[in-house]
């Protein structure tokens, strides 16, 4: 090697040095802000469960007397409004009820305002509080609060929609962010038992939120279809089904492992992640025949209710 090439080799192998150096540095820096920007999310998603655990723990302990059941028995919410006859208004609130046939009795939340009451509830979403990321199991026996969000459970449904010679008709009323609300109401709904998967039924619809549980197309309508949870899929996406572009496998695990009656996966789902509350924008509480200028509305709060229509006790 002559003395002149020496220098060169040598910057030569310094700028690769560098160059090397910078690289490494980058990719060190790149990672470390990952890391950052992952502990920065896991800390958000605490903040928000230990602020929704806030809420619901002070909720509880400002009234721990307003919500105790009222110690009036029936069949359901809708023969205790007729037991109080026209003497008297029966409130809103927590009863005890025992529907025909059954051997047990258990806590329901009667509304007796809304369009005349006699109102068993079924499923209530306000807050977001109540996670309804749940098991086939929770999904069958409950959860939640009585005196704000819950879910009353498959099996206790099941007791109160067969008892004999009775039909029922389905309400749903739905409140978007903005403050609108509309509805959508079926006659004659019944859920088969639990080895069906506690399938669907409902009759003719009317409304001002669209038939979203019959959809648009073949594939939407989850009339007459089994439940599901990401844990027990009993929906129409076996082996696999296209939804928006996508194949999946399990509309549930799409749904963010919520449990409903799905349909590949159809456009209705009342037990979305609470997307107000939780501050994201995905799949959410849907209606989605409930648009306004052809774009879906967000829904912030949605309930389920059932009311004879037929009364043999009277």
């Amino acid at each position: 090697m002559t003395q002149s090439s020496a220098p060169k080799n040598l910057q030569n192998s310094l700028i690769t040095y560098a160059r090397s150096t910078k690289k490494m540095l980058k990719n060190m820096m790149e990672d470390h802000q990952k890391s950052l920007d992952f502990l920065s999310n896991q800390v958000s998603e605490l903040t928000n469960k230990v602020l929704l655990l806030n809420a619901e723990v002070l909720k509880k302990h400002t009234d721990p007397f307003l919500h105790r059941p009222f110690q009036t028995h029936g069949f359901d919410c809708t023969d205790i409004k007729d037991y109080f006859g026209t003497n008297s208004k029966a409130p809103s609130g927590i009863y005890i009820i025992q529907p025909e046939g059954t051997h047990f009795q258990f806590e329901a939340f009667c509304d007796m305002d809304y369009r005349g009451g006699g109102w068993t509830v079924l499923q209530k979403r306000i807050d977001g509080v109540i996670d309804f990321q749940r098991t086939w199991l929770d999904y069958m026996d409950g959860f939640g609060e009585l005196s704000g969000e819950f879910w009353l459970g498959l099996r206790k449904t099941f007791c109160i929609l067969n008892q004999k010679n009775t039909s029922f008709m389905l309400n749903i009323a739905l409140e978007a962010e903005d403050g609108s609300s509309a509805y959508a109401t079926y006659d004659n709904f019944w859920i088969e038992d639990e080895k069906t998967a506690f399938i669907m039924h409902v009759g003719r619809y009317f409304g001002t939120a669209g038939d979203a549980i019959r959809g648009y197309r073949k594939e939407d309508n989850q009339n007459a279809l089994p439940f599901s949870t990401y844990d027990m899929d009993n929906d129409n996406c076996y082996p696999a089904c296209s939804f928006n572009g996508t194949k999946i496998t399990s509309c549930s695990q799409e749904k963010s492992r919520s449990g409903w009656w799905f349909s590949q996966c159809g456009l209705a789902n009342l037990n979305g992640v609470h997307r107000v509350t939780r501050g994201v924008d995905i799949s959410g509480i849907q209606w989605d025949t409930w648009k306004e200028n052809n774009t879906t509305i967000k829904i912030k709060s949605a309930s389920m209710k059932i009311k004879r229509t037929h009364y043999p006790f009277k």
